[in-house]
Parts: C-alpha cells; structure tokens; sequence
C-alpha cells in the first residue's frame, strides 16, 4: 500500500494487464457478521507452479507463492523484496521470501501480537514498513484490541507501541488499511464499527481517513485543527494507493446498492450514511467508479502506473481500472482472476512490478479448497509483469 518502492516495467504491465481483461460488469458489498475462523496452522509451502489464467489468449501467469494461511489481510515489502504479510485471526505476522526453501518460495512466521483480540471482522490487519526500514527497523500495523482498533509500531520480534488508540471497534466494518504517503506520513482507513452516526462526526475516528506522523500525532496540514482525520464519510474502507500523480484512491464497502472507489481529496466527505454511490448532493465527493455489491466487495487496492487494481471478497476477483494523465477514469473497469481462486482480499504491486494478491477463503464467509488461503503472485507471459 505505501508509495515508497519504484516498480520498474510498470507501463508494461499496465498495458499487459488491461489487454488481458474480459468485458466490463458491473458490481459491488453487503452481508452480515462472519462466524470467527478456525485455529490457524503453520503455512505449507508448495512448489510454485505457474498456471495460465485470466481466459484464452490472456497470457496471464499466476504462480502460488504460498498456500494453508489463514486470512492473509495486510501486505508490504521490505527492502530487500521480501513480503510482511498479517494474518487477520491469528496475529501472526509473516515473512515470504525472498530467499527459497527446499519445498520452494520460503515463509517464515516473524511473531504472534499477542494484544490482538480477533472477532467478526476484527483483527490482525494493516501493515506498513517504515519509508527509513534500513536505518530505523520499524514497522507499524493496525490491529483489534480489547476496547478499540489502534495502531502501533514496532521492531520484528519486539512487543508493539501503541500510538493511536480509541478508533472504534465492533464485530463489522473496522476498516484497518495502514500505508505510507508519498508525503511521508502514515495514513490509516477505518470504519464507523455499525454507527453509521461516526462517518460524519469530524470529532470521533470512526468512519474516516486518517494521516499521522509516525509518533502517531496529526501529521502538518491536516484539515481540522489537532485532528488526525484527512477525510470523511466513509462506511469502511480497507484498501488505498496513490497513483504516480501522488493522487490518493480509496476504495470503500457499500451497504446494498453500490461499492466506490474515491478519489480522496483533503478535508473531503464521501457522504455516507446520507448517500450510497452517486448521488447529486453538492457537500459530497462522488466516487469516480461504482460496482453492484454482488460482484465487487472490494477490500485492497494497488497502483501499477496508472491502473487501479481492487482486490473483491464476495465478487471472487480483481477489478482493474485504467486511469487517465489526470486522473479520471479512462474506459470501462475490467475483470481478471473471476471466481478463479475464491474470496481475494489482499494485493500490492511488488518491488519487481508483479501483483501479489491473497485470498480470504477461511474468513467465514468463503469456500476454502484445501490450499487455503494462498498468497499469489501474477506476472505476464509476454515477461511485461516482471521475472516469472
């Protein structure tokens, strides 16, 4: 999620990926509290294995770089071109890669944050390293606890420091997406926790886009004095990114009409509850993309040059939208991986231009095969997406 990393042959893959796309549909979020899922196991490593997917003439490859995680949510790379990646119920936070084990790519379990409460929706959830990881080592991760959602920083392998607390937690919509800005600060999404009352309340943190400094204060320029809050009227956002125009994208869960992806703007209200999707109300920004529900749910969200790439739960793929010079949508969203692999939740574009996206099979509400959940990664055959 953070814009820290260069991503070379980008232009490449967003060419590769938006002529490897079926026809637009449109889509979109909706369901209720999910039952908590079951005791995670140490992941087993497969020998990754390239497939072609995506539909005939597509090109595609998409290897499985890990698989038996249970609800991989956050996702950043290290320095080296290594993953962190968070799973939500059990706490855990594991390394992949860049080095290879004997069965293949290797994983390795970091640390357990034992401060973690999961339940519903809540959890372990956005990770974030640090802009200045080879000199400072810190990480920061957003996660449930006991009372509220937080987020806090820390050293692998050392207990978190808590530096912002108090944003609202229920058993729903606890938002949880974590990233570094081109800015340098640290930006975090939340949810309004099933008050849909918080998203318009500038004084509570629930239901908005917050940017902090790392010691976790209002970061310099915010829209409202001594507040960490940058925009508001959110329902729940997980996922955001920043395009190479350092525009910043956020995309966003609707009730039973319609889901977004918003261009987020300083001090700007996104409407909810007062409106869901489009609407003609002049104090809110209207989303620059609208899927139905049934097929969107959309949670993480990537840049690759200027192709917006959502990651859909309950819509079972990747929805991909093509950006203008300045911002604006150009053409019609496009489908790729669609019912393929199940619940997708996570994705990040990699330090060498490919996609890694996670599932989230064993979040209650999925179907999980028995390799789940995986940890994907996709490249081009065409070699556009990055070294297969």
């Amino acid at each position: 999620m953070s814009a820290r990393l260069p991503y070379p042959r980008t232009r490449r893959l967003r060419s590769a990926l938006a002529a490897s796309c079926a026809a637009l549909l449109l889509a979109g979020c909706s369901f209720g509290e999910p039952q908590p899922d079951p005791a995670g196991q140490p992941p087993n490593l497969p020998t990754p294995s390239a497939t072609a997917s995506g539909g005939p003439g597509q090109g595609v490859v998409t290897t499985v770089l890990a698989q038996g995680l249970r609800v991989p949510w956050g996702l950043d790379f290290l320095p080296d071109g290594g993953a962190l990646v968070t799973e939500r119920n059990s706490g855990r936070i594991l390394r992949v890669g860049p080095e290879s084990g004997p069965d293949g790519l290797k994983v390795t379990e970091v640390q357990t944050i034992d401060e973690v409460v999961a339940a519903g929706e809540g959890g372990l959830m956005g990770i974030a390293v640090s802009p200045r990881y080879e000199q400072d080592q810190t990480v920061f991760v957003y996660y449930t606890a006991e009372r509220d959602n937080r987020i806090a920083r820390l050293r692998l392998g050392e207990p978190p420091t808590p530096i912002l607390t108090g944003i609202p937690k229920a058993g729903i919509h606890n938002g949880g997406g974590l990233g570094f800005g081109p800015d340098g600060q640290l930006y975090a999404s939340t949810g309004d926790a099933g008050d849909t009352d918080k998203s318009q309340d500038v004084r509570s943190l629930g239901g908005k886009i917050l940017r902090i400094t790392a010691e976790g204060r209002p970061a310099p320029g915010n829209p409202f004095p001594d507040s960490p809050v940058w925009s508001l009227g959110h329902r729940n956002v997980q996922g955001f990114t920043w395009d190479p125009g350092n525009r910043m994208y956020a995309v966003e869960f609707g009730q039973n009409t319609w889901d977004e992806i918003n261009q987020i703007t300083k001090g700007s209200n996104y409407g909810w509850p007062e409106v869901e999707g489009r609407g003609d109300d002049k104090r809110f920004v209207n989303p620059i993309v609208q899927w139905r529900t049934d097929e969107a749910s959309c949670s993480g969200l990537a840049a690759v040059d200027r192709l917006l790439v959502t990651a859909c739960l309950r819509g079972q793929r990747l929805w991909l939208v093509e950006l203008t010079d300045t911002g604006t949508v150009l053409g019609q969203p496009r489908d790729l991986l669609t019912e393929r692999y199940g619940r997708l939740r996570a994705v990040a574009a990699a330090p060498d231009g490919s996609l890694w996206v996670g599932t989230s099979n064993h979040d209650g509400r999925g179907r999980p095969a028995p390799e789940d959940d995986r940890l994907l990664r996709l490249v081009f055959a065409d070699g556009g997406a990055g070294r297969s």
